[in-house]
Parts: structure tokens; sequence; C-alpha cells
């Protein structure tokens, strides 16, 4: 195995793990804990074939959190307004140096939060109105 191709599974196996645990401090966390428990899960499994059959558990499980976070207009509606207090809540924690860790260290995290979240609501939501509209078509195909 030559250099490059050690230091690639290195580098993709420190990311899937980084992933994995991230993800799974998020799933007590707010924020997207099991689509980064799937993304480390690939990654890994792309190096550790062994792991491959967790990844379907898995990927159901997160897509259909996925498809049930923009089930209804009250539930877009409160993840559009966590997401809009992340982000206020990032920009009054980088200007105030009187709170706790203020900065912009901890601002911008919260400010990445909040652009993972309006991501990941965009991405569901086209997901889930794909698949109404494709399921829609066949219905009325048949």
């Amino acid at each position: 195995m030559g250099l490059g191709k050690r230091m690639k599974r290195v580098l993709v196996v420190v990311a899937g793990a980084i992933l994995l645990v991230v993800g799974v401090l998020l799933l007590v966390l707010p924020g997207p804990g099991l689509l980064l428990v799937l993304a480390g899960l690939l990654l890994l499994a792309s190096e550790f074939p062994a792991l491959e059959r967790y990844v379907d558990p898995v990927r159901d499980r997160a897509m259909k959190a996925a498809e049930d976070s923009v089930s209804s207009p009250l539930r877009i509606a409160g993840s559009v307004l966590a997401g809009l207090a992340l982000l206020a809540a990032g920009i009054v924690w980088g200007t105030v140096k009187s709170l706790p860790f203020s900065g912009w260290s901890t601002g911008s995290s919260l400010i990445l939060s909040s652009v993972i979240l309006f991501a990941l609501l965009g991405w569901s939501y086209r997901r889930v109105k794909s698949r109404r509209e494709s399921g829609t078509k066949a219905s009325t195909d048949r």
C-alpha cells in the first residue's frame, strides 16, 4: 500500500470517526445527529466493510427523522424559528463581551449551526416534496 493510499485511509477513518462521535453527541443535543451518524458510518464503511450492516437501519431512521421534521407547517415553522434563534444567538455571543464564553468563536459556531439547520431543512423539504409529487404522479398514472 502506497503512502498516498495509507494517508487517504487515515483521513477517511478520522473524518468518519469525528462525524460519528459528533452525530452521537447531537442525538442528545440540538442538531442533525442521525444524519451525521449516517455520514460517519458511510465513511467508515468504505474502509471497514463489516460496518455496512449498520448503514441501512441508520439510513432508514435518519430519512424518517428528516421527513418528520417537515411533515407539517408547524414543524417547519418551529425549525425555522430555531434556526433564526441560533443565528441571533450567534450574533449576540459574537458582539456582547459580558456573556459567558463570549466572542466570535462561540458566535460563529452558533451561526454555523443555524446554516447547517437551514441547509438540512431545505434538503428535507425538497426530498419530501419530490417524493410526494412522484407518489401523486404514480397514483394518477394508474
